[in-house]
């Protein structure tokens, strides 16, 4: 048992009883425990099988390739229709709603697909990144922070680049713009918080 996947669920007062749970049944088939992006997941043989999570209302799985699962019982979900293609999350919003035998079957069934092969590719986005006026702006009076910017992998590029252009006020795309200057000029990718844990 990981020390820092116990850390994780002891923090979560609400789900401690129902994480627990998971947890064990998780523990129960195998799995390598880990944390990775700051919560606990569950690989077998290097590869990322299940994920656990916590939120407000519900806590759940969250199976990687999860769009491979039969799932006869209509338990999964795409929590983001149109952008998550593989991954699908099962939400349990009481411990009466987690059943350990189908949770189980579940966990088992995608280590065979896993085995087996069965795996979406993530497709990179190769796209030319779009650097947003307002952030250009700034690069124009600050090349310290032209530099910083150029440092970041182009996938972390891109995560700035987005964050304000899918703004659709002015006052928001400004304030986006003066919330990641501190952030490049200190090397802190926008979602570098969630990664390193």
């Amino acid at each position: 048992m990981n020390p820092k996947v116990t850390t994780y669920i002891n923090d979560k007062n609400t789900w401690t009883q129902e994480l627990n749970l998971l947890r064990s049944v998780l523990l129960e088939v195998g799995f390598e425990e880990t944390v990775k992006w700051g919560a606990p997941v569950y690989a077998h043989k290097g590869k990322n099988i299940v994920g656990l999570s916590a939120f407000k209302n519900y806590c759940g799985l969250w199976f990687f390739q999860g769009r491979f699962l039969i799932d006869e019982q209509k338990k999964l979900v795409n929590s983001q229709e149109g952008k998550t293609q593989a991954m699908r999350q099962w939400r349990f919003y009481t411990i009466e709603d987690i059943q350990p035998d189908l949770v189980k079957k579940y966990a088992i069934e995608a280590i065979k697909n896993s085995e087996e092969g069965k795996e979406l590719k993530v497709k990179r986005n190769t796209k030319p990144i779009l650097i947003p006026e307002k952030l250009q702006l700034e690069f124009d009076k600050n090349d310290r922070l032209k530099e910083a910017f150029n440092d970041f992998s182009l996938s972390k590029q891109r995560e700035f680049s987005d964050y304000i252009t899918e703004a659709k006020r002015e006052t928001t795309k400004q304030k986006r713009t003066e919330k990641i200057i501190p952030m490049i000029l200190n090397g802190v990718g926008l979602y570098d918080k969630y990664k390193n844990c």
